[in-house]
């Protein structure tokens, strides 16, 4: 009896049956001899040199964040089967998708579903899967072993505005036990009335109150509300959906969807429209302003400019000058969806300490090519670039030049780190979630 005890317990280690944290264990590593087998094709994907891919699972809905277990469990943010909180509220199947590899293939062959939230957020920490709606952000205690929460999720936040535009809650936390949510701007560049040819921007703008701004909370306690218990830890943000905690640097990075329609406005042309402004990776730092909707960033000029609606002709920089600046300057309109910062070792050493970003695609870079579709990589250390970002997987979109959004196969949406270091990819067109791998 003493024995059987024993090996049950070596079992249970084994597979890792305690959810906590989001991200591998740091230097975390495993053999190429333990990897599954990795497709012919790579599921579509064009990778460096070394690396593969496996399909873990295929037509799963609008796929967005995900998270992964220490045991290797998926759980899958699906949008709604028609891209409205009202449609998936009406869908029974929809909300999170949990998935086991459970012959150790690479292929998810256990499917369950549970919940009926629409978001995108997701994330694991200390026994909990957090998970966003546009209003709320809530969290379901997980049992060791166990797929499938038994119980209802509690409200950890609520209380957010309701909107139409910009309305997802994509959140992170650090390692102090804090929540930081992000509620976008429910406007393009704050108009009297918005997205209006010649409307000029309003000033100071109401939106800046609540919106467009990073807010901190407890991670732990129930009940809290934006107004009542927040603290507004950045602000003029216009839309942040990738946002992480880097642990080399200990603080909290993401990156932002830019504004559109420049090219509305006298003196800019349609080029001018599809280049600007830069999708800005940021370092968030209590108290900055990152300058929207007054400013704009151009990656050509290196620095901020004064938006039309607020006067600016395309050079003037008036106030902007006082307002943060990014990180790295990525092109227009590539929609920046998720953020990982590499904390394993089974990648090569110049990955190590990185940053992948998911970037979806554009939408608006006519008459120009569509852009993005992709995963790129930012070498990074102690928070800081340390060279040029590169293309890291490309191949997503299928069709090249892509000139309408709604001819890409895939569109990448979400990123996750695994305990053995392959990083997951989620897709929002298809609903495939792919493991890159790397063998040495």
């Amino acid at each position: 009896m003493k024995h059987f005890l024993v090996m049950m317990i070596v079992v249970i280690l084994a597979a890792g049956w305690v959810v906590s944290g989001n991200q591998a264990p740091r230097g975390s590593s495993t053999s190429a001899a333990a990897l599954p087998p990795c497709d012919p094709d790579n599921g579509g994907l064009k990778l460096p040199q070394g690396f593969c891919a496996v399909v873990v699972a295929d037509n799963l809905g609008r796929a967005r964040h995900i998270a992964v277990t220490p045991n290797g469990d998926l759980y899958v943010r699906i949008r709604g089967a028609q891209g409205s909180r009202q449609a998936a509220e009406q869908d029974p199947g929809g909300g999170i998708v949990a998935l086991r590899d459970a012959n150790g293939d690479g292929k998810a062959e256990v499917q369950q579903r549970f919940g009926n939230h629409y978001g995108t957020g997701m994330e694991l920490h200390n026994g909990f899967l957090y998970v966003s709606t546009d209003l709320a952000v809530l969290r379901y205690r997980m049992t060791p072993g166990q797929l499938v929460p038994a119980g209802e999720p509690e409200t950890i936040v609520g209380g957010f505005p309701e909107q139409r535009g910009h309305a997802a809650k994509a959140f992170a936390l650090d390692d102090a036990g804090r929540l930081y949510v992000n509620v976008g701007a429910p406007s393009n560049t704050c108009q009297g009335q918005d997205r209006t040819q010649g409307a000029l921007g309003q000033r100071p703008c109401p939106q800046l109150e609540r919106q467009a701004s990073v807010w901190r909370f407890s991670a732990e306690r129930v009940g809290q509300t934006q107004e009542k218990d927040g603290h507004k830890f950045v602000t003029g943000t216009r839309n942040i959906v990738a946002i992480a905690w880097d642990p080399a640097s200990r603080a909290m990075h993401a990156l932002q969807h830019g504004r559109d329609q420049v090219g509305q406005w006298q003196g800019f042309d349609e080029e001018d429209n599809a280049e600007l402004p830069s999708e800005e990776f940021f370092r968030l730092e209590d108290g900055a302003n990152f300058g929207w909707p007054y400013c704009y960033h151009d990656r050509f000029q290196s620095r901020r400019i004064l938006a039309p609606e607020y006067g600016g002709d395309g050079k003037q920089v008036g106030e902007c000058e006082k307002y943060a600046r990014p990180l790295v300057a990525f092109p227009a309109h590539w929609a920046p969806d998720d953020l990982v910062f590499y904390t394993a070792t089974q990648f090569p050493a110049k990955y190590r300490g990185g940053a992948f970003i998911a970037f979806h695609g554009s939408w608006n870079r006519a008459p120009l090519p569509q852009g993005g579709y992709q995963v790129a990589f930012q070498p990074m250390a102690n928070g800081k670039p340390t060279g040029q970002w590169e293309t890291f997987i490309d191949g997503f979109a299928g069709q090249s030049p892509l000139m309408q959004p709604q001819e890409a196969r895939h569109r990448p949406a979400g990123l996750a780190l695994g305990p053995d270091g392959s990083l997951y990819i989620s897709d929002d067109t298809a609903g495939r979630i792919w493991r890159i791998l790397y063998r040495r």
